[in-house]
């Protein structure tokens, strides 16, 4: 009886941690990593330097996870406003604040407005219909609060998984000739990889703090919210890797194209193609659930009004913007934001040592 009760938890933990892992690969991982184009932009123009710019995100994924989960159980953090106000007081604290939620919010806008698109492309009708389907069901999920987070991220990130893995195998079958020691001398665009890693890093944590730093509280088993964090950091740097050494294998063709893996998908006919392109949609809408679900936490603790309230107000909000030239707008303040990520992540690591000394 003992032994089933313990078998019956540690059943439970296991489960726990995946979802967790599931929860943080699903936040990072968004259309632009799951079509190769942000792997293309800021690793594979690097050449085979760009393996080591992947390990140096996963150390970082790794260490601020670490360092923002017990941040957020020790200090009962509920939002990410919390968690930058508290490494970052002054002036610059408030700066990254309003950045990292005018990102989200455009971010979701984007998401919607791609949506629309996409459904217009493929299907010919209303680009509204396409928005309006994804403001619905992101409403629908975000509505259970952490649970929906969960519960659609424990579908979505195998299927991702998945269909990577089943790409890259197909591609080593049919391409067998492949010498690996030619990747070194496959022709770069840019030098300073290090850099890239480091802002893309801590674009990603910055965001994903709008997700670890809720869940935290809501879960508040730091041993399993710690293990599910590198588990997902593991799976992140896995596919990564995968994506990146398909992409550099297609140099300098898969630069031409918005959707880089489609092109490689392409060789291994429509069905393939169109199971990538679902994911790539599914993957925008997991995004467009964990975007708004960090703001209306965050709007939850600074304006004093309730989650579900937020949600519906920030749907509202990024449903017209997804029709204005948002996207102009992000890739000018980007690489500020860039810059203002990496300092919160000092800022953490720096506030984080003095914490542990008391």
């Amino acid at each position: 009886m003992i032994y089933s009760r313990r078998y019956t938890s540690l059943k439970k933990r296991i489960f726990l941690i995946f979802q967790i892992s599931a929860v943080f690969i699903g936040t990072v991982v968004g259309a632009g990593l799951a079509s190769g184009q942000e792997i293309s932009q800021f690793f594979t123009q690097y050449g085979y330097k760009s393996f080591l710019g992947i390990l140096i995100c996963c150390i970082v994924y790794i260490t601020m996870s670490i360092i923002i989960i017990n941040l957020s159980i020790k200090y009962k953090l509920n939002s990410y406003d919390g968690l930058i106000l508290l490494v970052s007081p002054g002036f610059l604290g408030l700066v990254t604040n309003f950045l990292t939620t005018f990102f989200l919010i455009g971010s979701s806008s984007i998401i919607l407005a791609g949506s629309g698109a996409l459904i217009h492309q493929y299907f010919g009708i209303s680009r509204w219909i396409g928005i309006f389907f994804m403001a619905f069901i992101s409403a629908v999920v975000l509505f259970r609060e952490t649970k929906g987070l969960i519960e659609i991220n424990s579908i979505i990130v195998p299927s991702l998984i998945i269909v990577i893995l089943t790409l890259f195998l197909l591609y080593l079958i049919f391409y067998r000739d492949i010498d690996l020691s030619l990747i070194k001398n496959i022709p770069y665009r840019k030098n300073n990889w290090l850099l890239s890693s480091l802002v893309y890093s801590g674009f990603n944590i910055l965001c994903c703090s709008g997700v670890l730093v809720p869940l935290s509280l809501s879960i508040n088993r730091k041993k399993s919210l710690i293990a599910g964090a590198i588990i997902g950091s593991l799976g992140l740097t896995f596919l990564a890797f995968i994506i990146n050494f398909l992409l550099i294998l297609n140099i300098p063709y898969i630069f031409k194209y918005e959707i880089p893996l489609l092109y490689i998908a392409n060789r291994f006919g429509k069905l393939f193609q169109t199971m990538l392109l679902f994911i790539i949609w599914l993957e925008m809408f997991s995004t467009e659930v964990s975007d708004i679900y960090s703001v209306s936490k965050n709007f939850q603790e600074i304006f004093n009004i309730s989650y579900n309230k937020s949600v519906i107000l920030i749907i509202l909000i990024a449903i017209p913007i997804s029709q204005v030239g948002f996207i102009n707008l992000i890739s000018f303040l980007y690489p500020a934001f860039g810059v203002v990520s990496f300092i919160f992540i000092l800022q953490c690591i720096i506030f984080y040592i003095k914490d542990c000394r008391k």
